[in-house]
């Protein structure tokens, strides 16, 4: 084949969606002078060639995936990604721009080159067809057929064709069939993933039939031969003279419904399997659908060849050819051409154009083009040619194509949209394989300065996309200096304040019929740097352990919370639920640590991924493995610990902004309300705590605190009360209920824990004679007492940590304690050591003793615990 010369004529420049145009569905469509022209956005536009300037712009509430253009009805139909199609009437454009409606100018676009021109909204009330699924659908006379996802096989829809206006409704359904898949579709049970490549839909017609009337260049519609046609969609569709669905779909399957059975299904209900027919299946997806006439014939000047062209490059064509026997076979060839296949479209003489993302070639499937088979004797037709050579076009970036026109001597004009957005006329005309000596340097100039005006598109084309991708890493490396001068101000602020702090607070909640204890984590930022994309705030709630042996861990949960938009200055809440879980149990204390997270791979990532135009739609390549295993950066905040002091409930003295409305506690137990019932009438108690009181008597822990340090610690804030209510105050300062008890002169209170048994804290002043030699000492004693000896625990270690806490600060601030009679903390040591021992024996005689004497040791034991946590000791 002679090679072509192409010349291109550049008409206008659109604004394409992010990654260019293959990354929506651009779509051209000609209609006489005027040109419709979507590049994948929300716009539709209409270009006039005679005026070389766009006169409208259609906007439709989504991306654009597909045109279909109907003359006899004067209708623009445009499917929108996830709405449904909308009807446009052409002729009430100029009149409603001549109204004001919606009239506007799109200065996003002509800030970026383009053109100013009219924006037409479309009302929501011209979707003719609202679907979520829709993926594809073709015109055919007054019918409307649509390709529609469902959870696990595609459909195909038949509706009537709505005419659009302020009247238009949706069609009534007329007919519908399930395709075979030969993968299920992925996605959740009930709702279908989006398709990585849409499927392709168009109408086949058989000569003589009115279907594709008024079709204008580029909508999916062709009319075959008559043999052919018999041959791929059989002896029915030939006598009923009915149009044929082909679908092409994305995981390779061309698969035909018969448009006629399809619409008398529903009065004849049979097998919905003998409506479809698979014609081939190409083992890629689907992006062309299409027919040519590759014989010279004046008897019939109807296409003699269907062409379906895959993504990565296989072609299918299948023509009728005779057999050995005499009777006509469709003939399939499949051929590998270089792609991937961005288009494609199907010329006279045979010709196949097709785009890839570095070039437009062209592929002859004609007689001339390549050897043939023998034809038969009465000159029938032969078979296809032999494997095929594309020949190169000189043009580049071509991401959606339609043949204008034929041009004398085997010529076309070829109307194009670039990866840029620039529409463009690509004239080709064959050139001689021997020029005229006397022309043949002109020539070569020409072609030449051709090819060089091509090269600087080329080059023009990879600089847009080399700048995009240098923006990117530009604001990547932006958001990396934010994140190291977070890192650093966090790092050096160890001690003292923070710049960025989380807080953590706990309080009762009522959720599900049910009292929850919620944990309220606030982040505040103080610092002069934004927190933005990629950072994360995490919070792990580590619950203790309730095994016998120490060394089991507990149970951790984690939270990770997008932190996005937290400038200077700003704070964020977060509630999280602390228990008590379903077994209505609370482990305590729970630690609650949040830290702040930046996702390397979230920020980082997105720079690294390919940044070409042309990437692989159909493919989900991620960003190549270059970033370490450890893909972030954690910076710890803070540390709180949630133990029994906090989770105590006070209904007797609650404010009704500090506690729960209606303080249920936890559920009961059946056993417990059943007592409670019964000694009810009698005059006793009936809660569940009063009853181990009455049956167990309480547990008691004290502890002894020194006078004076108390009065250190305190400070001069709690001068005003006495050193009692002072230090019950201290206690639950943590506690929601500590405005409460502020109101009042309390030094002894009785509360709720978690579980429903009451806990009593008793505050007194007392005299310590024997441990300082200079005489007496002033000191506090505080007294935990609870019928349940795992809540006395719970609170008793509570109290021994805030007094730990307490005991080191004061230690940090060089308090000279007063002179202690080291004897007497000897025999105190001593008392202690032998209480131990006891303890340890009187564990090993439980492991071998029998069930009566085991409830004797076990009561001693019990009684040598209580002498345990009430010690004589005294924190001074």
């Amino acid at each position: 084949m002679a090679s072509p010369a192409p010349r291109v004529d550049y008409l206008a420049a659109f604004r394409c969606p992010l990654g260019g145009p293959a990354a929506g569905k651009p779509h051209v469509l000609c209609r006489g002078a005027e040109l419709f022209v979507s590049t994948g956005r929300e716009l539709v536009y209409v270009y006039d060639q005679e005026g070389r300037l766009l006169t409208a712009a259609y906007r439709l509430p989504g991306q654009v995936w597909h045109l279909e253009l109907s003359r006899p009805r004067r209708t623009l139909y445009v499917l929108c990604a996830r709405k449904g199609i909308y009807g446009l009437a052409l002729g009430q454009a100029s009149r409603s721009v001549s109204q004001g409606d919606g009239e506007d100018r799109d200065s996003e676009d002509s800030a970026n080159g383009e053109p100013p021109c009219t924006v037409i909204p479309v009302d929501p009330e011209a979707c003719i067809l609202p679907n979520t699924t829709l993926c594809a659908f073709t015109v055919v006379d007054n019918m409307l057929v649509t390709l529609v996802q469902g959870p696990a096989r595609w459909k195909v829809q038949l509706f009537e064709c709505p005419r659009p206006g302020n009247d238009a409704r949706p069609g009534g359904q007329v007919g519908e069939v399930e395709l075979s898949t030969s993968s299920p579709l992925a996605g959740t049970l009930g709702e279908p993933a989006a398709p990585r490549s849409l499927p392709v839909l168009c109408c086949v017609s058989p000569p003589g039939s009115s279907a594709l009337h008024g079709h204008v260049r580029g909508s999916g519609g062709f009319t075959l031969e008559q043999a052919l046609f018999g041959l791929l969609f059989g002896v029915d569709a030939s006598l009923l003279e009915s149009p044929v669905i082909v679908c092409g779909l994305p995981d390779g399957q061309l698969c035909c419904v018969v448009l006629k059975t399809l619409v008398t299904s529903r009065l004849s209900p049979g097998d919905p399997k003998a409506l479809v027919k698979i014609l081939h299946h190409l083992e890629e997806p689907v992006v062309f659908i299409g027919a040519l006439k590759t014989e010279s014939s004046a008897e019939d000047t109807h296409p003699d060849c269907l062409v379906a062209l895959g993504h990565h490059g296989r072609i299918l064509a299948i023509r009728a050819s005779w057999a050995e026997v005499g009777n006509l076979v469709p003939d399939l060839r499949e051929c590998r051409l270089p792609g991937p296949v961005l288009c494609a479209a199907c010329g006279a003489g045979g010709r196949v154009y097709y785009s890839t993302p570095s070039e437009l070639c062209v592929v002859d499937l004609a007689a001339g083009g390549a050897p043939w088979r023998p034809e038969q004797p009465d000159g029938g037709p032969g078979g296809l040619p032999s494997p095929l050579c594309p020949t190169s076009l000189g043009i580049c970036s071509v991401v959606t194509l339609s043949v204008l026109s034929e041009m004398p001597e085997g010529g076309a004009r070829l109307l194009a949209l670039s990866a840029g957005g620039r529409l463009m006329i690509c004239s080709l005309a064959l050139t001689s394989d021997a020029p005229c000596p006397g022309r043949a340097t002109v020539a070569n100039s020409g072609q030449k300065i051709k090819e060089l005006l091509c090269d600087i598109g080329t080059v023009s084309e990879r600089v847009s996309s080399l700048k995009k991708a240098v923006d990117q890493r530009n604001k990547t490396l932006t958001c990396l200096n934010e994140a190291m001068n977070v890192s650093c101000i966090l790092l050096a602020s160890r001690e003292g304040p923070r710049p960025i702090s989380c807080t953590t607070s706990t309080a009762w909640s009522r959720l599900q019929l049910r009292d929850v204890l919620t944990a309220t984590l606030r982040l505040q930022n103080d610092s002069g740097f934004r927190l933005d994309r990629g950072w994360a705030l995490c919070v792990q709630v580590l619950t203790s352990s309730q095994a016998p042996d120490p060394d089991v861990a507990g149970s951790a949960t984690t939270y990770t919370i997008p932190v996005d938009q937290l400038g200077p200055g700003d704070r964020r809440e977060v509630t999280l639920p602390l228990g008590p879980g379903e077994d209505g149990a609370l482990d305590l204390p729970v630690t609650v640590s949040c830290a702040l997270h930046y996702s390397l791979r979230e920020v980082v990532g997105e720079a690294l991924a390919p940044s070409e135009s042309f990437k692989d739609s159909c493919l989900d390549e991620g960003p190549p493995a270059v970033l370490p295993e450890q893909d972030g950066i954690c910076l710890p905040l803070s540390e709180h610990t949630v133990d029994l002091l906090q989770c105590l409930r006070f209904p007797g003295l609650a404010a009704p902004h500090t506690q729960a409305a209606s303080l249920l506690g936890p559920a009961c137990d059946p056993v417990d309300t059943f007592l409670g019932a019964l000694l009810g009438p009698h005059g006793e108690p009936a809660e569940p705590a009063s009853l181990w009181a009455k049956f167990l008597p309480p547990s008691v822990a004290t502890i002894k605190v020194s006078a004076e340090l108390l009065r250190a610690a305190l400070g001069p804030s709690h001068s005003a009360t006495s050193l009692c209510c002072a230090t019950l105050q201290w206690l639950l300062a943590e506690n929601t209920a500590l405005e409460a008890v502020r109101t009042r002169p309390l030094s002894s209170i009785q509360g709720v824990a978690p579980d429903g048994t009451e806990v009593h804290l008793t505050i007194r002043e007392v005299t310590v004679t024997q441990v300082c030699a200079a005489g007496p000492l002033q000191a506090v004693e505080i007294q935990v007492e609870s019928s349940s000896l795992a809540t006395l625990c719970k609170a008793h270690h509570a109290v021994i940590g805030r007094l730990q806490r307490m005991v080191v600060q004061q230690a940090a601030q060089s308090c000279s304690p007063p002179d202690i009679r080291v004897q007497y903390l000897r025999q105190i040591h001593a008392n202690h050591e032998a209480l131990l021992q006891e303890v340890q024996t009187l564990r090993d005689r439980l492991c071998t003793e029998d069930e009566a004497s085991s409830c004797t040791t076990a009561e001693k034991l019990l009684q040598v615990y209580r002498q345990l946590r009430s010690p004589s000791l005294l924190l001074v």
